[in-house]
């Protein structure tokens, strides 16, 4: 793995985005959300991924030139349609929006339809928690996943991120509905190592840790076994209802050409609840009994949600951004 500074990244996916034809402001701001997802550790959803937002871009599936635009709503519920543009651009403004709404009100929630892959889920999550907020953030996705009792995907690796705000560091849940998502298996796979856990099922029908027998088979493992199928489930329904956008069975089973997602941002404003010195002294409370907790492995001690990332942020930008060798030198030349 190749480390280059943050500042270099940020430009060359910035200039990349402007051969993708995007106007200046949207550029930097879809270049930002994908190497501030890269310089915090998830890889597999931030320069990783560029070459398939790229090849989305130039099949049509994306359009660089579209802007969410709000439909209807009432009070603090708003819904909006995300006419195909970029996923992390139209998530940002929805979430944005539901921060505003729920400023006003206490609570805000934008369901966004016909949009694209959102790239890290949590990047909506960390925005509204670093400033005192909380939320709850989900998107559906095309069918890769089998339901539990089936054998051919018919559910999505449907995303789910709670946040929640403290002084410090906000807790963060950013998750995937099936054990393992299909970025990490990729990057097991091309590095030829096992998953920690079973992710999945070869081809014979067998739970196993190898992540190129589960890509091959299309069987990743829900969380939870019945418990994960059903969750994405309801997952899939909330947002398909209620931002009019397409369900996971609508989807081309192809992933370049995935569009038309639906997406729900919920944010809470605390403010008329409780002061913050409240709020933290019981999060801190919870995460103070976490450390309390005999680990399994005295050399990993106990950690919350999103308490990685605060350490790989300030490690990556000390010492560089990791990044994929092929990638980098593929995004720099052209």
């Amino acid at each position: 793995m190749l480390r280059v500074p943050f500042d270099d990244l940020y430009e060359a996916l910035k200039r990349a985005m402007h051969r993708l034809g995007l106007r200046e402001c949207r550029a930097q701001l879809c270049a930002r959300l994908f190497a501030e997802t890269t310089r915090d550790g998830v890889y597999t959803h931030g320069l990783n991924r560029f070459p398939r937002f790229e090849a989305m871009v130039r099949n049509g599936s994306i359009d660089v030139h579209a802007e969410p635009t709000r439909v209807s709503g009432l009070g603090a519920l708003e819904r909006w349609d995300g006419r195909c543009g970029p996923g992390n651009l139209n998530a940002h403004v929805a979430v944005h929006r539901a921060i505003a709404l729920a400023k006003q009100n206490g609570i805000g929630g934008v369901a966004l339809g016909n949009t694209n892959h959102w790239m890290r889920g949590g990047t909506y999550g960390w925005l509204a928690a670093e400033q005192g907020l909380f939320a709850i953030c989900w998107s559906n996705t095309l069918p890769n996943v089998p339901a539990w009792g089936a054998t051919t995907p018919s559910i999505g690796n449907n995303p789910l991120v709670i946040a929640v705000p403290r002084a410090a560091g906000p807790v963060v849940v950013d998750m995937a509905v099936s054990q393992f998502s299909y970025g990490t298996l990729a990057s097991y796979s091309k590095r030829h190592k096992p998953l920690p856990v079973p992710g999945g099922y070869d081809a014979a029908g067998n739970l196993t840790t190898d992540a190129s027998a589960i890509e091959a088979s299309q069987r990743a493992l829900p969380i939870g076994y019945w418990k994960g199928s059903g969750l994405a489930i309801v997952l899939d329904m909330l947002g398909a209802m209620l931002s009019g956008g397409n369900a996971t069975h609508q989807f081309s089973d192809e992933p370049l050409r995935e569009t038309g997602q639906s997406q729900i941002f919920l944010v809470i404003d605390p403010a008329s609840l409780a002061s913050g010195q409240e709020l933290d002294r019981i999060a801190d409370g919870i995460i103070d009994s976490l450390r309390h907790a005999a680990p399994i492995d005295p050399a990993k001690p106990i950690r919350y949600p999103g308490e990685q990332t605060l350490r790989l942020r300030e490690e990556n930008l000390r010492l560089g951004v990791p990044v994929d060798p092929e990638i980098w030198n593929s995004l720099r030349a052209t």
